[in-house]
Order: C-alpha cells, then structure tokens, then sequence
C-alpha cells in the first residue's frame, strides 16, 4: 500500500497521544504542552539535599526543579518557596509530593486557562507512565496560545 511509517500501537490512541506521539489531522497543526514545555527543567532526586539542589537551580536560572526516580518518573516538584526551605534538609522532605502532571497532547490553550483559573506558575508534563517530557511555565503557555489564537485570526 505504499505507508513507510506504520506503527501497531495496541495500547489504544488516546495512550499514543499521551505518550507524546506523533499526531496528524486537522488539529496536528494545534499547540500542545509537550511542544511548548521546557525540557531542560533541573531535576534532582530524592536523596539530595535541598541546598545543593537549590544552588544548581538558581545556577542554571530557575526557579523550580522536578523531582525524578532513577527512570524520570516524577515523584514531586519544587518551586521557590520549597527551594528557599533548611538547606541541610532532603529533597523528600521538601518537595511537594505527586504534583499534578499533565500529558503532552494536551491543547496549550485549555493548559494556559488552567495555570491562570488555579495561579499555577507552573505543571510537570509527563508520559502515560510518569516519565518527565518537560516544565511548562505558565508565561510559555500564554505566550503559544496567544500566537496560536493570533494565528488563526481570534481574539485571544
């Protein structure tokens, strides 16, 4: 028949999208989370202490780290006020436990009306499996879907 890519995905479209693959149609072209999502979020693991933590954050100009297992599975996040906590502490005890995460097929305009409806500065993206694709912060996502709205002719 002629089709070089085909993929037999038995675990269902939905799980494809949320895994982050490929997608086509008439809204393959729409912004999504994991597109627009940072990947070189700092992450850290649960063992590390907070102090250390916090200098390679500011270091690499964030203001926020994912907390991941020895696979990227994210197990919780810190954002500046658990970053300025007791610098002898563990991540464990510092972090924010089983953040809420989000898929990467997920439009960026329905994720932008969720960060300012809840005044999240930020959501970990994740895999199905809770494998980290990336941090989307809340200007990156207002920022894609105003051009995306701009794009299409509509009032943001």
């Amino acid at each position: 028949m002629g089709f070089t890519q085909v993929h037999d995905y038995v675990a269902g479209k939905l799980d494809w999208l949320a895994a982050g693959g490929p997608i086509e149609g008439t809204g393959a072209a729409q912004p999504r989370a994991g597109g627009v999502a940072r990947a070189d979020v700092p992450t850290c693991a649960l063992d590390e202490r907070l102090g250390e933590v916090r200098e390679r954050v500011k270091a690499a100009g964030w203001d926020a780290c994912v907390v991941v297992n020895g696979e990227r599975v994210v197990l919780g996040l810190l954002r500046a006020g658990e970053l300025d906590g007791d610098p002898g502490s563990r991540i464990e005890q510092a972090m924010r436990p089983g953040p809420s995460t989000f898929r990467p097929h997920v439009p960026i305009a329905e994720l932008a009306h969720f960060l300012v409806d809840h005044d999240v500065p930020n959501a970990p993206i994740t895999t199905s499996d809770g494998r980290l694709v990336g941090l989307l912060l809340r200007d990156d996502a207002l920022h894609a879907a105003h051009q995306a709205h701009q794009a299409e002719g509509e009032e943001p």
